[in-house]
């Protein structure tokens, strides 16, 4: 069954897409690997083919277009090309809203044209090590100062931490107020009291750099307050359902380029002097995930098509981010487990596949909360 969702301008779109990673991204990944962080150069040329802030207004250098089809080609490509380092989907899916929604004119002029031509990296900073899905115990607190706030605390596990020049901080403005006394400040590169900690060494996504953060008394001015004060818990209550249908998008593609390269795999190898495929426990596993892979593509798209027209509800979205997630960790595992021993090495995509792939049901918010906000939605 063929996805009805993109149009030609799209397609149009992925080939772009396909080119840059196939030429600029794809002969390095292994070395930004061993690195453990992307080089800022290639956030530049991104910018340059137009990759980055689609629905960014032209005026600010963006492509213009709201349609979040596009966002979704980027983030399949990233996938399929196995270039896992890339943090364009965090810059584009889920910082981007928040400047396009909250900026002030004044702060559309300052970051909204780096942030389309790649010279300003951008990173969002919410978990902390004692508060990470529960937004409401977070602890960094900015206080006014006149005209600056003071702002003391600590963030961990933040994408793109270390190569970040604007970082969306999840502040508390008035630390008695609870949820009600969260706002969102936006700290830069440079600030005095601003530091990173470690790149964060992963079992996965080892090009990704993610980082811990640091203030110590860093003054930032009232003008990089993003939104209303004591506002914060609510902007990201809207934002999260974009987020969490970006998380979908990257976990529907993972199955399907995992389940494609599995099926050729069972095709070839052999075993008892016939395809393993052809062993009627191997074919029914097959069978399974291209069945449930369908179900969670044709979901998917219709989830795209919802969020473009009115905006995704809260516990649809996090219906998708479960549910497709939970079914890339399955659907991995099981083609692991097809590949026998070779699955188990390294240089097999189905391994790297196996390790970058299990944060999917963590970030985002849990699989967890994920159901208990459903179960909420429900009345119960």
């Amino acid at each position: 069954m063929d996805s009805t969702l993109y149009e030609a301008e799209h397609e149009a779109f992925r080939a772009t897409v396909r080119g840059f990673l196939e030429r600029r991204v794809v002969p390095f990944h292994e070395q930004w690997e061993a690195e453990g962080i992307v080089p800022r150069s290639v956030w530049r040329e991104a910018g340059a083919l137009g990759l980055l802030g689609m629905d960014v207004p032209a005026e600010y250098g963006g492509g213009g277009v709201r349609d979040f089809r596009y966002q979704a080609v980027l983030d399949e490509e990233v996938v399929r090309a196995g270039a896992s380092g890339i943090g364009f989907t965090l810059h584009n899916d889920v910082v981007a809203p928040y400047l396009l929604r909250l900026a002030t004119p004044e702060q559309r002029r300052r970051w909204l044209p780096g942030f389309c031509s790649g010279e300003l990296i951008t990173a969002i900073a919410m978990s902390e090590p004692g508060a990470s899905s529960d937004l409401q115990a977070v602890r960094t607190t900015a206080i006014r100062d006149g005209d600056h706030y003071l702002v003391n605390g600590s963030k961990t596990f933040v994408t793109n931490g270390i190569n970040a020049d604007l970082v969306i901080v999840v502040v508390k403005t008035d630390p008695d107020a609870g949820a009600g006394g969260t706002s969102l400040l936006v700290l830069e590169r440079g600030m005095p009291g601003f530091e990173r900690g470690r790149n964060l060494s992963k079992i996965g996504l080892k090009a990704q750099d993610t980082a811990e953060l640091f203030f110590d008394g860093v003054r930032v001015p009232v003008g990089n307050l993003l939104g209303a004060e004591n506002t914060g818990f609510v902007q990201l209550m809207n934002a999260l359902p974009q987020e969490r249908l970006s998380i979908a998008v990257v976990a529907v593609a993972a199955c399907e380029q995992v389940f494609a390269a599995t099926l050729a795999y069972c095709k070839e190898r052999t075993a008892f002097g016939r395809p393993i495929g052809g062993f009627q426990a191997n074919r029914f596993t097959l069978a399974e995930m291209a069945t449930e892979i369908q179900i969670a593509r044709t979901f998917l798209d219709r989830c795209i098509t919802v969020h473009n027209e009115s905006g995704l509800s809260v516990a649809d979205a996090a219906m998708a981010k479960w549910w497709t997630t939970e079914l890339q960790k399955r659907t991995v595992d099981s083609c692991l487990q097809l590949h026998g021993g070779y699955g188990f090495m390294s240089e097999y995509p189905v391994a790297r596949a196996f390790l970058d792939g299990r944060v999917q049901t963590i970030y985002g918010g849990t699989t967890q909360i994920m159901k208990e906000i459903i179960g909420r939605s429900l009345g119960v």
